[in-house]
């Protein structure tokens, strides 16, 4: 196929898109070409999402031009984008598992004839969207609640081209994926650009990109940084550009204590998520642990706070062997999670600071173990507030009516009411400002400085160099290689995506 003279059947031209103060890209760029996978990559934050909602019509760009099949279009809603023929994919399948396969692909845009469903052409194409798929008839009628994580993802993509799709956006499709499903997905992806539908692939596993993705356009801060064909480029050369050539903020110099152990993880493995992870940090140290989307760093926080228990190898704290059955018992031992996702998780709405940071110490907090003593915790309360600084006029104030910064510091104070020997942080300055972002640095390592043993979860790779003493890489569930804080951006990214040298 001649790619220089075939017209486009997608082509975005000098797009921008702003959010308020934020620009969110800027004059980027994209082509796309029919039967072909087009990779788009780029670190979080870099505008990979915003550039595919523009495409899918969940945004509207306010610069620039939308060519399909080299005419201009204009791409005002997911309605508009459906009608050419672009459908959308994302990492988790949004299917009903009690309804069947065939309901699920047609559910809300039923084939109807004579004022009713059409089931006898309904279901032919259903057979014929199954075969294409590499699915057997028989799943028409199977409930989506029965089948595996990589067959809900072909119902996925077979609903989303039973609109005669020509585009497909595929977002993250192997991250919750066994390496065996991906393989299933690849063979999908092949029969589907083989019958002509483009492919627009996303994905932080740079490695897979070899396998089934024919070119790649990288971004960086906002800005289209280039389109190559990906035999031109490897692991490395794709981190480098994703990150450029610019230096990450110095890191203030910290003397690290030769403290005890006080987390050991040893072959810790819980089936089906993680195996065979090695991890320790100790008194007053700062360890991250880096992983792309499913690497299984969330899981491995998890299992430590209880939330999930490991199935195989050994977790210690203070050098004695525990296995948290749930967070109450993890707390007794002496640590606190803060969670990633603090609106879902870590946040009680409309209730007070004071409220959020007592919350799940009432036992510390209470008289004779029934009542909870207000002044004590208001006490509290103003205590972190103030020592975290927090911004408000008062701790009965609702945080939902908090900034994301100071939001963040609340949810963090409750982590502190009972002083943890090891604090686990999952992406702790996700959403928040960078002058948020400056301040809980700094309390992370002031913690650590007081022999607190922290462990922070994050796939933000500047933030991990930021802060870190030491950051160990988790790759397809398990423990690999470990940096020092004066590692390179590039190397870390090339160690989490599966590159080498």
């Amino acid at each position: 196929m001649a790619a220089e003279t075939q017209i486009p059947r997608l082509r975005l031209t000098a797009v921008s898109k702003r959010f308020g103060a934020v620009r969110a890209i800027q004059h980027a760029d994209l082509t796309v070409r029919a039967g072909q996978v087009h990779a788009l990559v780029g670190e979080n934050g870099a505008g990979k999402s915003t550039m595919i909602k523009i495409v899918a019509g969940a945004e509207t760009a306010d610069t620039g031009e939308i060519e399909w099949d080299g005419s201009p279009v204009r791409i005002g809603s997911t309605t508009d984008a459906i009608a050419l023929g672009i459908a959308t994919v994302y990492q988790e399948p949004q299917l009903f598992p009690e309804l069947t396969v065939a309901e699920n692909i047609f559910l809300g845009k039923e084939l109807k004839k004579q004022g009713r469903v059409d089931w006898a052409t309904q279901n032919t194409r259903v057979v014929e969207l199954l075969e294409l798929l590499g699915l057997p008839a028989g799943y028409a009628t199977a409930t989506v609640g029965d089948l595996s994580i990589a067959e809900q993802q072909q119902v996925s993509i077979a609903k989303a081209l039973s609109g005669d799709a020509k585009v497909l956006i595929l977002d993250e499709p192997s991250a919750i994926l066994t390496d065996a499903e991906i393989e299933v997905l690849f063979d999908v992806v092949r029969r589907l650009t083989a019958s002509g539908v483009s492919v627009i692939y996303i994905s932080h596993r740079l490695d897979e990109l070899f396998r089934i993705a024919d070119e790649v356009t990288v971004m960086r801060d906002g800005r289209t940084i280039g389109t190559y064909p990906i035999g031109e480029l490897s692991v490395r050369q794709i981190a480098h550009l994703m990150v450029g050539e610019e230096l990450s903020d110095a890191r203030p110099h910290r003397e690290v204590p030769a403290g005890p152990a006080m987390l050991e993880l040893r072959g810790l493995t819980r089936t089906g998520k993680f195996a065979d992870v090695d991890v320790t940090v100790h008194q007053g140290e700062i360890v991250a642990l880096y992983g792309l989307v499913g690497s299984g760093v969330s899981e491995i926080a998890a299992c430590c706070y209880g939330i999930e228990r490991a199935t195989g190898g050994t977790l210690a704290i203070a050098g004695k062997p525990e296995n948290p059955r749930n967070p109450e018992h993890a707390q007794r031992l002496g640590v606190a999670l803060l969670p990633a996702n603090r609106k879902v998780e870590g946040m009680f709405g409309f209730q007070s600071l004071a409220f959020n940071i007592s919350a799940g110490h009432l036992r510390l907090l209470s008289k004779l173990g029934v009542f909870v003593d207000r002044a004590r915790e208001k006490a509290v309360a103003l205590d972190l507030i103030k020592r975290l600084a927090v911004r408000t006029p008062h701790e009965r104030q609702p945080i939902s009516a908090m900034s994301g910064g100071n939001a963040q510091k609340v949810v963090l104070a409750r982590q502190l009411v009972e002083r943890p020997k090891v604090l686990i942080l999952a992406e702790p300055t996700q959403g928040v400002d960078v002058g948020a972002k400056e301040e809980i640095h700094r309390l992370i390592t002031e913690l650590a400085e007081e022999g607190t043993a922290v462990l922070v979860v994050t796939s933000d790779l500047p933030e991990a160099l930021r802060i870190a003493d030491r950051i160990q890489v988790v790759r397809g569930g398990t423990t690999t290689e470990e940096f020092g804080p004066d590692a390179k951006q590039v190397d870390l990214l090339a160690a989490a995506a599966g590159g080498s040298e």
